[in-house]
């Protein structure tokens, strides 16, 4: 459903909003866009400004107060970021000001802009397809600077034509099909049917490299949900102090300190991670402690890495293996022995033959940059020095469906129409990230979550 970029716009009404965060500024910006622009240029500073020109205006509203003096700009169509006529005044970043200067906007014919509504007039108009559209919302919500890069080449494009180049892929082969399909069974030579599936196969490895980076982004999009998981007093909040780099958590020797969740932001090689310290597990009559402890395994059912963390100088003990058999089961799970500063011998760092059993001191800092590694790896990370795509959830979910169609392709060898449709289907699923077809409810769910103003 993606516009022509070329095709006339539909008539909307105008839309204005505060581009800039709610607060004081030193700057602050008023956006507008619409057929209606030049109207609202005259009426709040008495002429349309020259094109693409940074031009000095005094706003004024309605009754031709002054509201303002600052920085006018004007984009005429097609030519501006929502492919419309759009006017954006640059004033001074007081939250009276800004709205005293939208409120003009309205007074001269524009409404408010819902959320997203200038990025959504972009897409609409053929100014970004829809992967670019939610690039622009990850790139002001990257959470590291990772991320951010990521997000700017996929708002460049990127993402969009490496999907752009399995859709081309397919589009050949369902043609090569097509033509098989019009000649009688015994007509159809063996090199065709050779090249068909030679075809799929190049497709099929395109489309699992395409989701790798996809995979991997996701990661840097949402962050890694890291949990501390142990009975009390095994050092959970000294490991989340020393992963952050802060006192953040109260650490004494009175167990059951912690009894609610702590959650900290911290970054590993540019991968935002978000550790959660939980209360110590164990049976407990306090109420407070009961409901910490609660919280723990909620917390567990949604971790992406689970960090079951004991005591060196222990090991395992029974209440830790009636621990471990009550964590949820499929999860990635690291096995962390803190205060190997109390076994001098064991040393630190991943233990010989058990890459997932990681020593470590919360006390000293030793085995910290073994365990930061095996964290990122435990969560699927692979830093390979590669671009990857800051991919969605819904992006994740067309691509593995449409790995999955190209599956069921390769296995109809013998039956050219039910190959074909497969291969429609695949080709549909792509296509919805960028978004030739996507549903209008799906459009206004994605882009209810843009900032107002963007």
């Amino acid at each position: 459903m993606r516009r022509n970029a070329e095709a006339p716009a539909p008539r909307r009404d105008t839309i204005a909003a505060v581009a800039t965060p709610p607060g004081r500024g030193g700057i602050g910006v008023v956006r507008v866009s619409g057929d209606r622009v030049e109207d609202i240029a005259r009426s709040l500073f008495g002429r349309l400004p020259a094109l693409r020109r940074a031009v000095h205006c005094v706003a004024r509203d309605a009754a031709g107060d002054e509201i303002d003096e600052g920085i006018a700009l004007y984009f005429a169509p097609p030519a501006s970021y929502t492919g419309e006529a759009v006017l954006e005044f640059q004033g001074h970043g007081g939250p009276v000001v800004m709205q005293a200067l939208l409120a003009a906007c309205l007074d001269a014919g524009a409404r408010l802009a819902a959320p997203g509504e200038f990025t959504q007039r972009a897409f609409l108009n053929g100014r970004l397809d829809l992967a670019q559209a939610e690039a622009v919302a990850d790139l002001i919500d990257a959470a590291s600077q990772e991320a951010a890069r990521s997000a700017l080449r996929s708002l460049h494009g990127e993402f969009s034509a490496a999907v752009d180049t399995l859709v081309c892929g397919i589009t050949e082969l369902r043609a090569r099909v097509e033509a098989i399909l019009d000649f009688p069974e015994e007509e159809v030579d063996a090199l065709h049917r050779d090249d068909a599936f030679e075809r799929l196969a190049r497709v099929r490895a395109g489309l699992d490299d395409v989701f790798a980076k996809s995979r991997q982004g996701s990661l840097l999009r949402g962050g890694i949900n890291v949990v501390l998981a142990g009975r009390p007093n095994v050092g959970k909040s000294s490991l989340l102090n020393r992963l952050s780099g802060e006192e953040r958590a109260i650490v004494t020797a009175l167990p059951g300190t912690t009894r609610d969740a702590l959650r900290e932001a911290i970054q590993i090689d540019g991968v935002p991670i978000n550790v959660i310290d939980t209360a110590g597990l164990r049976e407990s009559r306090d109420e407070i402690e009961r409901l910490g402890i609660e919280r723990t395994w909620r917390e567990l059912e949604r971790a992406d890495v689970v960090l079951a963390v004991f005591e060196a100088d222990r090991g395992i003990t029974e209440d830790d293996r009636a621990l471990l058999a009550r964590l949820p089961a499929g999860g990635r799970r690291l096995h962390v022995f803190n205060k190997c500063d109390l076994v001098p011998a064991a040393g630190a760092g991943s233990r010989v033959g058990e890459s997932s059993e990681i020593w470590v001191s919360a006390k000293t800092g030793a085995g910290l940059g073994a365990l930061r590694k095996a964290l990122l790896e435990a969560a699927g990370w692979r830093a390979a020095g590669e671009s990857v795509f800051l991919a969605r959830e819904r992006h994740l979910r067309a691509l593995l469906r449409a790995r999955a169609h190209l599956e069921s392709a390769k296995e109809q060898q013998m039956h050219w129409e039910f190959f074909a449709e497969e291969l429609r289907l695949a080709q549909e699923a792509l296509a919805e990230i960028t978004g030739e077809f996507t549903a209008d409810d799906l459009l206004g769910e994605i882009f209810a979550r843009f900032c107002v103003g963007k």
